[in-house]
């Protein structure tokens, strides 16, 4: 079974690369100005300047592989190459990419003097890479000491990382809504799991197939029934990790998004554009299957000998400096924690398999990729990974999502636009970025109209992909959350969140709390009734009502 990455010789379902890694580069670009040779070139230079540094890194891996791949094996993907140099001696490691360089550098000059107008006559592709109940962290290359994700990690190379992307609320079928339609839950009136009232019309899948894209949808939907009639291609499924299938075999879900979407991918009309929204269900928890989370066998091995860290606030002390209404065993993020990590033995247990599911949708995401670059169209494809929502890890003596802490609300965002320019590859971008701004974004970048309905704003002004001047980004947001079967349950809540301070409000309880989260990042000193920052309440306070209502004016405007 595949969906996992165990080797970059296991790997026996991805062909030879058809172009050079410098090949790829070269004819990367969409619109491309000046000396293409010196563009080339400047490219070269960054890249070689890229694998130093990560040669200089400490093996982020637990050991290396017990069979390297020759030189040669390296060639078969970007991708499993990327995650390969990251555990590779230094010196054999140079020898590649010199081999590589030299091989691909006489090609790659060929090709830029050539024709540099082509590219930018094709439509572009859209890619999304939905994953669940997957944080901010939980990425290598976001400094994870622990979890494998080298295709991700990879692509955050040839992309940009956005360090600081939330969710405007916090649960898997809402933080949906707000993907698709670009507004906030007030707006879209999804506050739960049910359809969103905006027209299927002002969201992102049926704005590009009304302008002729081939639009696909696999795995998680979660938003009432899956209208299947509104894609070309649909598959919706979740719930469970294993599945029965109709020969009576079993299939993992992930390997079954990743089987979904190679058949998307390898049927699509030719001739067609084509947007594809992979939506997987790990690595939300199997909730009424006590061992919560189930990996597929050949990942078992992951992450065997290590000792999952424990984080400093996943205390009992902690717990209590919730508000009470929180603080109580009655509250569903508490009932969740005794699932899963309320014993030492049983959050290794359950953090290991959690990351062992976060692995495989990584592997799934390099089989995608490289089925996109097989059919040579990688490079005209904006690919998008992010997640629904954050996830506790035990924080705050939680499990699961829902409330405005960091956990909950800070989730990954990788944007590879072959628009960017090659200086922008591998870097990092500290803005708030929202859910609600992936819509438009994607719009923007293949030239259709956003409607006024979107209340997000177009990203690829922050990497410099479009002509527009970046101009003030936003530097706060309005959260919000509904109540889920009663207050006792899952309270509503909301917040006014800056990077220095955040405010919380708990409407059933008429509860507020305050936080300077820049010298408090754990969010447990709560100042509501300190007189020395009466003054800061007070203008927050006021902030966060102004922000509330533009979150429910259904517009942009």
């Amino acid at each position: 079974m595949g969906g996992v990455l165990v080797s970059a010789e296991d790997d026996e379902t991805q062909a030879a690369e058809p172009r050079s890694m410098m090949n790829k580069m070269a004819n990367g670009d969409r619109k491309v100005s000046g000396n293409r040779i010196e563009v080339l070139a400047a490219k070269v230079h960054f890249y070689c300047e890229k694998l130093l540094l990560y040669l200089a890194r400490p093996c982020p891996w637990s050991s290396p592989l017990e069979k390297p791949p020759s030189c040669q094996n390296i060639m078969i993907s970007s991708w499993c190459r990327k995650a390969w140099f990251r555990h590779v001696s230094p010196a054999c490691g140079l020898s590649v990419f010199a081999a590589l360089l030299v091989g691909s550098l006489s090609s790659s000059v060929s090709a830029a003097s050539g024709d540099t107008d082509k590219a930018s006559d094709v439509p572009m592709n859209v890619v999304v890479l939905y994953a669940d109940d997957w944080r901010h962290d939980t990425l290598g290359v976001a400094g994870n000491p622990v979890v494998k994700t080298p295709t991700l990690d990879a692509l955050a190379s040839e992309g940009m990382r956005f360090t600081e992307n939330c969710v405007t609320t916090s649960i898997c079928g809402v933080s949906r809504a707000c993907l698709f339609t670009g507004q906030w839950m007030s707006s879209h009136g999804c506050d739960g799991f049910k359809p969103f009232e905006t027209p299927w019309q002002q969201t992102y899948p049926g704005i590009l197939r009304d302008n002729g894209y081939y639009v696909g949808h696999v795995g998680k939907w979660h938003n009432g029934k899956f209208p299947g009639e509104k894609f070309d291609f649909g598959r919706s499924y979740y719930g469970r990790h294993w599945f029965k299938m109709p020969d009576g075999s079993k299939v993992h879900v992930t390997q079954r998004n990743e089987n979904d979407a190679l058949e998307f991918l390898g049927k699509r009309p030719k001739d067609q554009p084509f947007c594809l929204t992979v939506a997987f269900f790990a690595t939300h928890a199997e909730d009424g299957n006590p061992q919560q989370f189930l990996p597929q066998p050949e990942s078992m091995h992951l992450y065997q000998d290590v000792e999952i860290p424990v984080p400093s606030n996943a205390t009992d002390e902690s717990f209590h400096r919730l508000p009470e209404f929180v603080a109580n065993d009655g509250n569903e993020g508490r009932n969740r924690y005794h699932w899963r990590f309320d014993t030492p033995e049983k959050y290794q247990i359950m953090m290991k398999n959690y990351y062992r599911l976060a692995t495989e949708v990584d592997s799934t995401c390099g089989r995608i990729l490289t089925e996109l670059e097989e059919q040579g169209v990688l490079d005209n494809t904006l690919v998008i990974f992010t997640t629904d929502n954050g996830y506790y890890h035990a924080e705050h003596g939680l499990a699961d999502k829902w409330y405005p802490h960091q956990e909950s609300i800070r989730v990954p965002l990788i944007i590879r636009d072959p628009r960017m320019s090659a200086d922008k590859h591998g870097s990092t971008n500290e803005d708030f970025t929202l859910s609600v701004d992936l819509a438009p974004t994607i719009l923007s970048a293949v030239g259709a109209e956003v409607p006024e309905s979107m209340q997000g704003r177009d990203m690829s002004v922050l990497y410099g992909a479009n002509d527009a001047e970046q101009g003030d980004w936003r530097e706060e947001f309005f959260y919000e959350h509904p109540t889920i079967r009663d207050k006792n349950f899952i309270p509503t809540s909301e917040a006014l969140v800056r990077k220095d301070w955040k405010y919380f409000y708990w409407p059933e309880f008429d509860r507020e709390q305050l936080f300077h989260i820049s010298e408090d990042p754990h969010e447990e000193n709560d100042l509501v009734n300190d007189p020395a920052h009466a003054k800061q309440l007070a203008e927050m306070r006021a902030r966060f009502q102004e922000l509330k209502r533009e979150a429910a004016s259904k517009s942009n405007g």
